[in-house]
C-alpha cells in the first residue's frame, strides 16, 4: 500500500503539471503522442538511465576517497547535474533532429524540455516518497517528503530543462551557423549549472535544516520567475506570428475577419473544443499555418514548408464554413 501511495503521488500530480505545460501551448499544439513520449523518455530512460550512471559513478567516488560525504557531494553537485541534464536533453534533441516540423518555436523548446523533466520527477519524487519518506519515517515521512518533492520543488525538473529547449530551440530558429552549433550545448551547460546551484545551494547555507530548505526554495523562486516572464514574452511573440501572416489570410477570403480576431485570442485553443472537433482543428491548422509561413519566410522552402502552406491551406478551406468564428 505504502508503494502504490508513493507511486500515485510521484505521478499524478506531475501528470497535472504536464497538462498545465501543454495548455500554456496557447497558438500551435504540439502532438499529445510525441508529448507523451517525452514524458516517458523522462520516466524509464532518463529516470532509469540516471539512477544506474549516478549509483555507479557514485560508488566509484567512494572507492577512490572513502569518504561518504566527498561521495555525497559530488554525486548531488556533479554527478547528477551533469548525468540527468544530459539524459533528459536528449529527448529534446530527439524531437529536434528527428520531428524537426514539430519545433517551430522558442516555447516548443520550453514545453519538451519541461515535459521530459516532469517525466523524470514523476519517477524521482517516486523514489523519494517511498524510501525517503516511508521507510525512514513512516506514513509521517511520506506525506512531508509529497509536500516537499511536490509542491515545493515540483517544477524544478522541469524548470532545468526547459533552459536545454531553449538552447535547441534558438538553434532551430537562428541563421547564423555558429548559434545553431552552439545554442544547444549552451542551454544544456546552463542547465547543468541550475541544477547543480540547486541541489547545492542548500547545503551550504543555514544549518542544513529547515532554513536551508527554505532558501533553496527562495532562490528556485526566483528562477521560476525568470522563466515565467521568458513563457509570457514568447506566448506574446507567437500572438504576434499569427497577427503578422494570417492577415494574408482574411485578405484572400480563405477565413472570415471574426475567424481572424478569434484565433488571436490566448484562450481559443482552450475553449475551441467545446465547439467541436472541426472548429477545434481550425484554430489548430491556423497556428500551424501561421508558424510554417513564418518558418518559409525565415529559412526558405527548408523541409518542403511551400508544400506545407498549400496543404493546411486546402484543409482550412474545407474546414472554415464549419468552424464557427
Amino acid at each position: 500500500m505504502p508503494l502504490l501511495v508513493s507511486i500515485f503521488f510521484g505521478f499524478v500530480p506531475m501528470f497535472l503539471y504536464a497538462l498545465f505545460v501543454y495548455w500554456l501551448d496557447r497558438y500551435e499544439k504540439e502532438p499529445k503522442a510525441l508529448l507523451g513520449a517525452a514524458f516517458f523518455w523522462g520516466v524509464i530512460i532518463a529516470g532509469g538511465g540516471a539512477f544506474i550512471i549516478n549509483t555507479v559513478l557514485g560508488i566509484g567516488v567512494y572507492v577512490v576517497t572513502a569518504s561518504e560525504a566527498a561521495t555525497n557531494f559530488a554525486t548531488a553537485s556533479i554527478i547528477a547535474p551533469i548525468v540527468e541534464e544530459t539524459l533528459k536533453g536528449l529527448a529534446v534533441a530527439v524531437v529536434f533532429f528527428m520531428f524537426r516540423k514539430e519545433f517551430d518555436s522558442i516555447l516548443d523548446g520550453i514545453i519538451y524540455g519541461s515535459i521530459v523533466g516532469l517525466g523524470f520527477s514523476a519517477i524521482e519524487n517516486t523514489l523519494y516518497i517511498y524510501r525517503n519518506g516511508y521507510l525512514e519515517g513512516g506514513w509521517e515521512g511520506l506525506f512531508v517528503l509529497t509536500i516537499i518533492r511536490v509542491i515545493l520543488v515540483g517544477w524544478m525538473h522541469a524548470f532545468f530543462t526547459a533552459f536545454t529547449g531553449i538552447g535547441f530551440a534558438i538553434a532551430r530558429t537562428a541563421k547564423n551557423a555558429l548559434l545553431k552549433f552552439t545554442a544547444p550545448i549552451a542551454g544544456l551547460a546552463i542547465a547543468i549549472v541550475v541544477h547543480a546551484f540547486h541541489n547545492t545551494f542548500g547545503s551550504v547555507v543555514g544549518s542544513g535544516g529547515l532554513d536551508s530548505l527554505g532558501l533553496t526554495i527562495l532562490a528556485d523562486m526566483v528562477g521560476y520567475s525568470i522563466m515565467v516572464g521568458i513563457i509570457i514574452w514568447v506566448i506574446v511573440h507567437e500572438r504576434n506570428v499569427l497577427k503578422k501572416h494570417l492577415a494574408e489570410e482574411v485578405s484572400s477570403g480563405l477565413i472570415s475577419q471574426a475567424q481572424y480576431q478569434k484565433s488571436l485570442s490566448p484562450v481559443t485553443m482552450t475553449t475551441a473544443g467545446f465547439s467541436g472537433r472541426a472548429t477545434s482543428r481550425f484554430y489548430q491548422v491556423l497556428g500551424e499555418l501561421a508558424h510554417k509561413k513564418d518558418q518559409l519566410q525565415r529559412h526558405g522552402d527548408e523541409g518542403g514548408n511551400a508544400a506545407i502552406i498549400d496543404t493546411l491551406r486546402q484543409e482550412l478551406a474545407v474546414l472554415a464554413p464549419q468552424a464557427k468564428g
